[in-house]
């Protein structure tokens, strides 16, 4: 989430996504008054294990008995004659050839298989691997130009289509003109939303553009993007609004105030899209649906050894002694976003693949995931939740508890007086300098969300904080708006 600091007529600086566009998110540090709280260490670090880090149950194991074994001695009549060493030497030959036989089947079994690496992506037929920073990149990378022809994106609340045109490097919306609902549910597919399609119309463009893609009825090939051409002219007036799952819907929530750290439990309905995250049915983390085989977390949550899916399991209901172990979806694939620094909590963002897809209903629904051109104001009210504890040092709680907080800026958090300097763009304070409402242990990987337009969005997972409701410490959350792309990768790459 970028700081604009150019101000538009009549209204303050505001949080813009720009998504794609790497830059310089800080203004220039405003003079602070002198704050009574101490400045914060500059050789502080958040700790390898942070605040709200997951704390699991553990066994002592019992040391393996290890067991001396002593090659055996070389017989001196073996090989002796020469008829016994050609015979040796033959048998050897034929185990070795036998052996690289083998090697070479196994090898093309699984090549055959899966031929990139998982951070790669493949070029469709030609097998090609490349790295998933180069798809839309506007360099043809692929023999065939597959990693610049199926380079769309949903732009703003009002979810606008927009494709990339790697000729003129930028994002164009799409015309409404010829549209119909399976190019939309070719877009969506493509964007790695498997099965998933709601709805698609021709709205108003809010993003100032003056051209557009626009569909070529006339064109035999049956790719989208091969029909799309520019154009400068839109005879509807209208740009394709594409939504590719319903998200961001909830339950009425109640009007008290309830807080993470001392306060009171959430309504069932409220956060249809908060889950628990289990081993071994202990609860670890938090987690926020974002399609019915994706989960978003924190990185930090699967670091080794929990990395390994096998141990996860995840429900989401109200209350813990519900939730019963092996009872929940299983997990098939955890990917942690490849730039993740355990030691500061940088890009502290992973995911969950499911092994089986969610079904959803008036409790179980997904969150939307933040487009580029969101705009927010510098404290926007978010809302975070969790069974995290209700106070420093506490047990997990047993409820589901939630809470209001607010943004905070980021110069006025990396002050000295808060966390000097430790506030990367891929975080998100969010919270009171005056501490009272937090995050706390056991809330991590949950969501930080925040309506506009009537819809949740989910723009921050639980990372770090140095305790809990402390005055100047407030709760970091992962940017999840710098990271929208980034998912939608790994959708595509594990559809």
């Amino acid at each position: 989430m970028a700081l604009n600091s150019g101000s538009r007529p009549g209204v303050g600086p505001y949080y813009e996504n720009h998504g794609y566009q790497p830059e310089s998110v800080y203004p220039p540090q405003p003079p602070g008054a002198h704050r009574p709280y101490g400045a914060y260490p500059a050789q502080y670090h958040p700790p390898s294990v942070p605040q709200y880090a997951p704390r699991v149950q553990t066994h002592a194991s019992t040391p393996a008995v290890v067991v001396s074994r002593q090659p055996k001695p070389r017989s001196r009549t073996m090989c002796s004659s020469k008829t016994k060493k050609a015979l040796c030497i033959t048998f050897a030959l034929g185990a070795i050839l036998a052996g690289a036989v083998l090697a070479t089947v196994l090898l093309w079994k699984f090549m055959e298989k899966k031929r990139c690496s998982t951070p790669e992506m493949e070029c469709g037929s030609s097998g090609t691997c490349i790295s998933p920073s180069h798809w839309c990149d506007g360099i043809l990378h692929c023999p065939g130009g597959e990693d610049e022809n199926q380079c769309v994106r949903l732009y703003g609340p009002n979810f606008i289509l927009q494709v990339y045109s790697a000729q003129r490097k930028s994002w164009y919306p799409v015309c409404q003109d010829d549209w119909t609902e399976n190019y939309g549910r070719a877009a969506c597919q493509d964007m790695g939303y498997r099965n998933s399609f709601f709805s698609s119309q021709g709205i108003a463009d809010d993003s100032g553009a003056t051209s557009f893609m626009k569909l070529n009825k006339s064109a035999n090939n049956m790719d989208l993007y091969k029909k799309l051409y520019h154009s400068d002219v839109c005879t509807s007036n209208t740009v394709v609004s594409l939504r590719c799952i319903e998200c961001g819907v909830s339950g009425k929530m109640s009007n008290r105030q309830s807080r993470i750290v001392g306060g009171s439990s959430a309504a069932l309905g409220d956060w249809p899209w908060q889950v628990s995250l289990h081993v071994q049915g202990i609860h670890i983390c938090g987690g926020s649906i974002i399609t019915p085989d994706w989960i978003v977390t924190a990185a930090h949550c699967v670091e080794e050894p929990l990395n390994n899916p096998k141990i996860w399991t995840f429900a989401g209901i109200l209350r813990q002694s519900f939730m019963f172990y092996g009872s929940g979806y299983r997990v098939a694939k955890v990917i942690s976003h490849p730039n993740y620094d355990p030691k500061t909590k940088n890009n502290d963002i992973a995911l969950m693949k499911l092994q089986t897809p969610m079904t959803f209903n008036d409790k179980v629904k997904p969150v939307c995931l933040p487009n580029p051109g969101m705009m927010l104001e510098p404290t926007q009210s978010c809302w975070i939740s969790g069974w995290g504890a209700t106070y420093e040092k506490g047990k997990t709680s047993e409820v589901l508890n939630a809470a209001m907080v607010r943004l905070i800026e980021p110069w006025s958090c990396n002050s000295k007086q808060v966390y000097n300097n430790l506030i990367t763009p891929a975080m998100i304070c969010a919270g009171y300098l005056q501490g009272s409402v937090d995050s706390c242990q056991g809330d991590s990987g949950g969501p930080l969300v925040t309506l506009k337009s009537s819809i949740w969005w989910l723009i921050g997972d639980t990372s770090w904080g140095s305790g809990c409701a402390k005055a100047y410490r407030p709760g970091v959350y992962a940017n999840v708006t710098l990271f929208t792309d980034w998912i939608y990768r790994q959708m595509r790459a594990n559809s």
